[in-house]
C-alpha cells in the first residue's frame, strides 16, 4: 500500500528482532533503534494489509505519555536524545523512517506484561461472569459490562510470542519471575501510570478501559517504562460521549478490523486476509483521532 511501512530495511544495522509492530535494530551495545511498522495484528495474527501512518501516530502517542510520566511520577524511560540522522545517516534511507523510529537505550526487559483494568470488558468480563472474579480478585455481583471496576486492578499475564497469546498469571506469579521488589515496583508504576493516564484522557472524552505496560531494568535494576506506552494497540480507549454500561462500546483502535474479520470465514490462523480500503481507511482515522485527543491542548 502507497506510503505504508509493512517492513522495515536499514543497510549497516543488524536486525534484532522483528515483533508484531515493531522491528529492533542494534546501535552498538548501549542502544537500540525502534521502528515501529504500519502492520496491524489481529487475534494475534499479523495481517498483509497496512494501516498508514499507524506508525507515526503509535510513536507520537509514545513519547507524549513517556514524557508526561516521567515530568509527573518520576519513573524513568527508554528515551535518547540521539538523533536518528547519527544512526541513519543516508537521508534515503533515512527518509521513511522519519517519524515512526526512536534511538532508546538498552534495557533488560522483563517477562511479564503489566496490564491494568478499570472497566469490565474482554477477557475479564468472561472471567467474572464464570468466576465472580478477575485473575483471582473477587469482585462485587451485579457489575455490567464494560461497567467502572470499584477500584483498578493489576492482572498481569505472560508475554507470548508472535502468533502466541499472552497467559494471565496472578502476583504471586509475578514475584516468582522477578521477586518481591521489582514485583510490587512494576505493579505500583503501573497503576500510578493508569491513574494519572485516566484522568488526563478523561478530560479529552477517552475512557481508559484497559492498558498494557512493559518495563525493563538497566544494570543498576533501575526500573524503566519501555517499549510503547497507551496506545490504542496497547490499550482500550472508549469515546466517552458514547459510552453506555451494559454494552460493549465502540473504541479508537482496530475496531473495524475486528468486525470485518469476525464476519469471514477464517480459521484467526496466519495467514490472515487481506483488509478492504474502506475498513483500513475508517482505521486509520480512528487512530488520527485518538492522537488529536490525547495530545492536543485542551480548548
Amino acid at each position: 500500500m502507497k506510503d505504508a511501512m509493512f517492513e522495515s530495511d536499514i543497510p549497516g544495522l543488524q536486525l534484532i528482532h522483528r515483533g508484531k509492530v515493531r522491528d529492533l535494530y542494534a546501535v552498538g551495545e548501549e542502544h537500540l533503534l525502534m521502528v515501529t511498522t504500519d502492520r496491524l495484528s489481529a487475534f494475534d495474527v499479523v495481517l498483509p494489509t497496512p494501516i498508514p501512518d499507524k506508525g507515526r501516530i503509535l510513536t507520537a502517542i509514545t513519547v507524549f505519555w513517556m514524557r508526561k510520566v516521567e515530568a509527573m511520577l518520576r519513573i524513568p524511560n527508554q528515551l535518547t536524545d540521539i538523533d536518528l540522522a547519527r544512526v541513519v545517516p543516508d537521508p534515503a534511507v533515512r527518509a521513511p523512517l522519519e517519524g515512526r523510529s526512536l534511538v532508546v537505550r538498552r534495557l533488560r526487559a522483563l517477562p511479564v506484561e503489566a496490564v491494568v483494568r478499570g472497566y469490565l470488558i474482554g477477557s475479564g468480563w468472561k472471567d467474572y461472569q464464570a468466576s465472580g472474579a478477575v485473575c483471582g480478585i473477587d469482585l462485587p455481583e451485579g457489575l455490567e459490562l464494560a461497567g467502572r471496576l470499584p477500584e483498578p486492578l493489576f492482572t498481569p499475564s505472560t508475554k507470548a510470542g508472535a502468533g502466541e497469546h499472552d497467559a494471565n498469571i496472578d502476583f504471586d506469579n509475578v514475584v516468582d519471575l522477578l521477586g518481591e521488589k521489582t514485583a510490587g515496583e512494576v505493579r505500583d508504576s503501573a497503576l500510578a501510570i493508569y491513574a494519572m493516564a485516566r484522568e488526563h484522557a478523561r478530560r479529552r472524552g477517552i475512557l481508559i478501559a484497559d492498558t498494557k505496560f512493559e518495563f525493563g531494568q538497566d544494570a543498576q535494576g533501575r526500573l524503566h517504562l519501555i517499549d510503547e506506552v497507551l496506545t490504542p494497540d496497547s490499550s482500550r480507549f472508549w469515546p466517552e460521549e458514547r459510552y453506555r454500561p451494559g454494552i460493549s462500546p465502540e473504541s479508537f483502535d482496530k475496531q473495524f478490523v475486528r468486525d470485518y474479520l469476525e464476519g469471514l470465514d477464517w480459521n484467526k490462523k496466519a495467514p490472515g486476509p487481506e483488509i478492504p480500503e474502506d475498513i483500513v481507511a475508517r482505521t486509520a482515522e480512528r487512530y488520527r483521532e485518538a492522537l488529536r485527543r490525547l495530545t492536543a491542548d485542551p480548548a
